[in-house]
């Protein structure tokens, strides 16, 4: 039972997914996923709320394999600059798993800017990340590899320009070789804030 209770739940998330990412987030309404899901409104409803709980979980589970894939290349670096060095790398990858989402993303961002509730909900991951990197300066800091500035801000500018890289590269993906921007990018910002310039350390090894 609870095997199939999860397959129901699945199949009205992928669908959920490839509806978003085909006609937009305000386009697509319950019955319509319940009708490609091939389930009832009350099964949906027994795992979902409402439509918007449906894309909130699909930004939980994306970012939950972001956080894998940046949690494992900062573990592998020997230090601050290299791991965020590291996690420019997998641009490739956000990029592939952004594509299709960023249009149903903004749309959702209009709905959710007049439901407090909502927004609290939208908002929260965004926050987190700026907390995050925030956190990796700290340890920069206290390793020795960055300057003492505020990690705070360097957070934000960090997550700044993530989106800014990932929104040009769904919006115009033709424009440049993104990946190879968002190693670039983050190099110029750790010229910045590192004790020395990671190709400098890199030319003494």
């Amino acid at each position: 039972m609870q095997v199939r209770s999860e397959e129901t739940r699945n199949k009205i998330l992928q669908s959920s997914m490839k509806l978003f990412a085909d006609q937009g987030y305000d386009a697509t309404g319950v019955a319509e996923i319940c009708n490609v899901s091939a389930v009832s409104k009350g099964a949906f409803y027994h795992h979902f709320p409402s439509k918007q709980s449906v894309f909130l979980e699909l930004l939980k589970e994306w970012l939950a394999g972001l956080d894998i894939e940046l949690g494992k290349a900062m573990v592998r670096a020997r230090n601050v600059p290299d791991g965020l060095m590291a996690m420019a790398g997998e641009t490739k990858g956000v990029f592939s798993a952004a594509d299709g989402r960023i249009q149903f993303f903004f749309e959702f961002w209009q709905q959710a800017r007049r439901d407090p509730d909502i927004w609290k909900e939208f908002i929260a991951p965004y926050r987190r990340y700026q907390d995050y990197f925030a956190d990796i300066i700290k340890k920069g800091i206290a390793e020795g590899s960055i300057r003492q500035i505020d990690a705070h801000v360097a957070g934000q500018a960090l997550v700044a320009l993530a989106l800014g890289i990932v929104i040009q590269g769904v919006v115009d993906p033709g424009g440049a070789a993104w990946d190879r921007v968002a190693a670039d990018a983050v190099q110029l910002f750790l010229t910045g804030i590192a004790k020395e310039s990671p190709a400098a350390a890199r030319g003494r090894r």
